[in-house]
């Protein structure tokens, strides 16, 4: 009798912030000045969100990052440690402050985000190196563009030579990735901002997502996923391009969304689902997270992502 295989653990590799949230009527054009409703401090960053939505999905997860050495960064650690996170690969920098995202949300959910890097754009390669220590053959590694690019490219490229598999979600976007870099990356998962950024194409609904997602594709990562809201996900293979649709839900704060998208399909393939079966829970749980305000504190339990599976 074949055992099923048993789930790997999921490493994060990225930023961690504060984010100060703004909540607004609508959102401000520039040189305008509005009045707000409400203003938080939430945990945030895209690496740690991450880190946090696959814990609280039940996966084995740590994380490696930086923070300051100041109650923002110790409130950050204490956030991952309460979500589950193994946060002993977080490094406290006495140089710097710990990283902070100005984000402005208005009524229906959409935002604006403004990240000042502090501790986050001092990773080194001894952070790296933390990272690597703690990986198996068969492990996933998320990783984002919140911290410097040098240094995601070497964490990948350490990563795929260790046999993990390598989850990129590059944001923010950019436009100067070498060619090298696809290469090194198993699955790559821009929003159609940042697909549109990489080929230079305006990806604004599925037709133009499938033909990025299958330019990437070209350009060497084994898998491309163009994250396009509510109108779902779009994947593409060597072999074949499939589009996944979105659950419509009504969203409160669409903040972290990716976040949560990324973390669950890395719960997925952790847990041995096929590509489709993973990028279906990955989008309940992207759903899930939409209907609750914050990044961090939106990121789901299993329980009500099996639960909004069934509702829906």
């Amino acid at each position: 009798m074949t055992s099923n295989p048993l789930p790997k653990t999921i490493h994060v590799f990225g930023s961690l912030n504060m984010d100060l949230v703004c909540r607004t009527p609508y959102l401000p054009q520039p040189g305008e000045t509005i009045l707000g409703t409400q203003f938080e401090t939430l945990p945030g960053g895209k690496g740690a969100n991450q880190a946090v939505a696959a814990a609280r999905l039940g996966a084995a997860t740590t994380m490696v990052g930086r923070v300051g050495a100041d109650d923002f960064g110790r409130q950050l650690i204490q956030g991952l440690q309460n979500a589950g996170v193994d946060a002993s690969g977080v490094a406290v920098d006495g140089e710097v402050s710990t990283g902070v995202a100005a984000i402005a949300v208005d009524s229906v959910g959409q935002n604006t985000i403004v990240v000042i890097p502090g501790a986050n754009g001092q990773i080194s390669d001894g952070d790296v190196d933390r990272l690597t220590a703690r990986l198996r053959p068969g492990d996933l590694v998320l990783l984002q563009f919140e911290v410097p690019l040098p240094l995601v490219m070497v964490a990948a490229k350490a990563a795929k030579t260790q046999g993990a598999t390598v989850i990129v979600d590059p944001a923010p976007a950019r436009t100067d990735l070498p060619p090298e870099f696809f290469r090194t990356v198993d699955i790559l998962t821009p929003n159609q901002v940042e697909a549109s950024q990489l080929t230079g194409m305006a990806v604004t609904d599925v037709a133009t997502a499938t033909e990025a997602a299958q330019q990437l594709v070209q350009r060497g990562v084994a898998i491309a996923i163009v994250k396009l809201g509510d109108q779902g996900v779009v994947v593409a293979e060597n072999h074949r391009t499939f589009h996944q649709p979105a659950l419509l839900v009504e969203a409160v704060d669409t903040v972290a969304a990716g976040d949560a998208f990324n973390g669950g399909l890395a719960v997925g393939l952790a847990e041995a689902m096929d590509i489709e079966e993973a990028v279906q829970f990955a989008n309940a749980v992207a759903a899930a997270a939409v209907m609750v305000p914050g990044a961090q504190p939106s990121m789901p339990e299993r329980s009500r992502v099996a639960a909004l599976r069934i509702a829906l």
